[in-house]
């Protein structure tokens, strides 16, 4: 993460971290982020970066990438959100969640509309086209519902 965050800072973006507490006091923060959030849990994390983003891009990563990404995605799939969500597949990284996702489809635990709410790239140029041209619903933005 930190080599997007400098990347972005680099070509003149704003960069937001969300960081529990507990993150915090084990390892230090970006120092040069426009705005540090600190939170209290992982799931106010999760939800304070819910609330700021507008889509979901996926790079490839680790267990926590992958509790963050099917996190989103049930919320599409609940009809709680229509953000779009992108994975960033270069060099086939993604591939294996590619073709789990098709065999949940496939064994019938999934509806196949489902698969539409994710796009996989295998090049960043195609990244923000993607973005763009994922359907959303119309009408106003869903709410997550916090109770």
């Amino acid at each position: 993460m930190g080599v997007v965050a400098n990347a972005a800072l680099a070509a003149g973006a704003k960069v937001v971290g969300v960081i529990p507490r507990f993150l915090l006091q084990r390892e230090a923060g970006h120092p040069a982020l426009t705005e540090t959030v600190v939170v209290d849990t992982m799931h106010e994390r999760k939800l304070q970066m819910f609330e700021r983003s507008d889509a979901f891009v996926v790079l490839p990563g680790g267990i926590g990438t992958l509790e963050e990404f099917f996190e989103v995605l049930s919320w599409r799939t609940l009809g709680l959100h229509s953000k779009p969500i992108v994975i960033v597949d270069q060099g086939g990284y993604w591939e294996p969640l590619a073709a789990l996702l098709r065999g949940v489809v496939e064994g019938g635990f999934a509806e196949r509309t489902h698969l539409d709410h994710v796009a996989f790239v295998s090049d960043l140029a195609d990244l923000l086209p993607t973005i763009a041209a994922m359907p959303q619903a119309a009408g106003p933005e869903k709410m997550l519902d916090r109770v």
